[in-house]
């Protein structure tokens, strides 16, 4: 079987350095062949010891939500990078944003800018969906109730008071379709804020979230 067939084989899943040597067994030296592998284009590094196949072998876009779950963990995709995926926010996001139980982090690599935000557990456990990707490999995201609650309790200096302020943030700011806030699962919010972290301003998207489901025929 040639390389680039074995290589094939591992669609846009990341593969690590033992991985690799697995499939090298036949060279005499399989880190150099892997370092040739990179500068010819074959192989994506990540960090040390995971790299990507390249999508032109493999013709798979490589899943960056996948590789954020993969690259530090515990992790799921959540807040600007969510919000994005859903369509709940219009502008194109560059990084991936991710929550965490661990200490925040920041990684800038060859395929991207990932960064992680840490979360208490009980706050951390709520609203995980599992996203299927087109080959059948899946990563942890945020749903779309709780990419929002995880943005405005989690980003720094936010700490809205009032229900205009709110919708001036989600409306103006943001520019979120009231349709997506329409759609929103109370029991998600609730549970965020049973979490005890910014509970007042996560009790006004409740409220607000609960006037627009009340407007909708």
């Amino acid at each position: 079987m040639r390389l680039e067939k074995k290589l094939r084989t591992f669609g846009g899943v990341p593969v690590t350095h033992g991985t690799l040597l697995s499939i090298l067994d036949d060279y005499r030296s399989p880190n150099d062949k892997i370092v040739r592998m990179i500068d010819d284009g074959l192989l994506l590094p990540i960090k040390r010891g995971l790299y990507a196949v390249s999508p032109e072998v493999t013709g798979i876009p490589l899943s960056l939500a996948l590789v954020a779950n993969l690259l530090y963990g515990p992790s799921y995709v959540s807040m600007d990078y969510a919000l994005h995926h859903y369509g709940i926010i219009p502008e194109r996001v560059v990084e991936i944003t991710s929550m965490t139980t661990r200490r925040g982090k920041t990684y800038d690599l060859a395929v991207g800018r990932f960064s992680y935000t840490h979360s208490s557990p009980e706050f951390y456990a709520i609203g995980i969906d599992r996203v299927e990707n087109s080959d059948q490999t899946g990563y942890l995201m945020a749903s779309p109730d709780k990419a929002l609650c995880d943005k405005l309790v989690f980003t720094r200096n936010l700490n809205i008071r009032s229900r205009n302020a709110l919708e001036e943030l989600l409306f103006d700011d943001l520019r979120i379709d009231e349709n997506f806030l329409a759609r929103f699962d109370l029991d998600v919010i609730s549970a965020c804020i049973a979490a005890d972290i910014k509970s007042d301003m996560l009790r006004s998207l409740q409220q607000l979230v609960n006037s627009l489901q009340r407007e909708v025929p």
